[in-house]
């Protein structure tokens, strides 16, 4: 497993992927090249153990970033756009492209985005329609026909279960609603681990508003708090997540 500590291009399209549970699976291409969709449903359909890629979810389940340079002003240029379907999710997809973008609305398309006709597909593809919690990130080699695993993060218990854990940090986010802070301890942790952690790494955000049982089970009492998972012991990092250089000597340390 690769490290996720990539610095974002200057110029780049970001495409997003959604399940109708609310995991997200997504990528930040520099070269901007076509048939991303595509590779997203094909590692959709590897994490979850699906039949099939589900391409039915484009475009009703995407979002486009597009940062590129005005030919005549030299400006960067700033373009997002969101089906309605994920619109909930604008906090999540800016933290994960480092942005503070007001999206776009898509228009709502009939023929690729009813909500009936996708719901003929919840028999054959259940994993869809559950929460894994999971935030994977694709990079620009992990295309169709690339036999390159994807630098991800994935679900935490799967992780544990598949990998050696001695080589690699497992985090636990807990937040609480779609609010300021949510969004705020969203783009800290973000930032943080992308730029400043050497060494691979799975991060699981919960909200406890939605699995207040979690917050129990996970002794939280208090958000935003960052949970190391693994290596043992187990530590809390509680409140705010903008002290770097503190936040990181926990993580890392003994």
């Amino acid at each position: 497993m690769k490290s996720n500590a990539v610095t974002k291009p200057e110029l780049f399209k970001g495409i997003a992927l959604f399940t109708p549970g609310g995991d997200l699976i997504y990528c930040i291409d520099p070269s901007k090249q076509s048939q991303w969709h595509l590779s997203l449903c094909v590692a959709l359909q590897d994490l979850l153990s699906l039949s099939e890629p589900p391409h039915f979810l484009i475009p009703g389940y995407t979002a486009t970033l597009d940062r590129w340079r005005d030919p005549y002003t030299q400006k960067i240029q700033i373009s997002a756009e969101i089906y309605p379907a994920v619109q909930r999710y604008q906090d999540l997809l800016n933290a994960v492209f480092e942005t503070d973008q007001e999206w776009q609305v898509a228009p709502w398309q009939e023929e690729s985005s009813n909500f009936m006709l996708l719901e003929t597909y919840r028999a054959s593809f259940p994993q869809l329609w559950e929460s894994h919690d999971l935030i994977v990130r694709m990079s620009g080699q992990d295309r169709i026909g690339s036999s390159v695993e994807p630098s991800v993060e994935v679900d935490l218990d799967d992780l544990v279960s598949k990998s050696d854990r001695s080589q690699g940090y497992i985090l636990r986010l807990f937040v609480s609603g779609n609010n300021r802070v949510t969004k705020h301890a969203l783009e800290s942790i973000h930032q943080l681990l992308e730029q400043g952690l050497r060494y691979p790494y799975t991060l699981k955000v919960i909200d406890i508003s939605q699995h207040p049982e979690e917050a129990e089970l996970n002794h939280v009492t208090a958000i935003p708090t960052l949970v190391r998972v693994w290596p043992k012991p187990v530590k809390r990092i509680v409140g705010e997540l903008d002290d770097w250089s503190r936040v990181l000597q926990i993580i890392t340390g003994n």
